[in-house]
């Protein structure tokens, strides 16, 4: 299955750190948030808001008959740097171009053949997140 990297928000944790921690821990990249904050508060601090939050249910003994709800809480970042260092669980992640997205192909991944398909849902946040990187890169231009 193709999915974003994601994980749990920690004790002690802000939405924010989770996401940046787990990018880092599964691929090795630093990155940023792209987004906007509403508000340019000195105090009370502020934290990028999801761009949307996502709400699964997720079996529980292998049905739906009790499932529990599992939110994602969806942010879009791009790479600060060129160099990421590998994760230390030593799985494959890929980058998934636009047309790979657009065309509905399964991605390959480094030293393999192609798997999966990626879910629709998934498939919709990767196109909407390239364009949200073009609309900031453009914005900085």
């Amino acid at each position: 299955m193709w999915l974003p990297p994601g994980g749990h928000i920690e004790a002690d944790e802000d939405p924010v750190q989770a996401v940046l921690r787990e990018v880092r821990e599964e691929t090795g990249l630093e990155v940023e948030i792209i987004g906007t904050r509403p508000f340019a508060y000195a105090h009370p601090q502020q934290l990028a808001a999801p761009v949307t939050i996502g709400v699964y249910d997720i079996e529980r003994d292998g049905t739906l008959d009790e499932p529990h709800q599992h939110l994602d809480l969806i942010y879009f970042t791009r790479p600060t740097s060129d160099a990421p260092v590998l994760p230390e669980d030593g799985l494959a992640w890929t980058w998934v171009d636009e047309a790979t997205l657009r065309g509905g192909a399964a991605p390959t991944p480094p030293g393999g053949a192609p798997t999966a398909r990626i879910a629709d849902d998934v498939r919709e946040q990767g196109l909407a997140a390239i364009e949200a990187a073009r609309r900031a890169a453009s914005m900085r231009a």
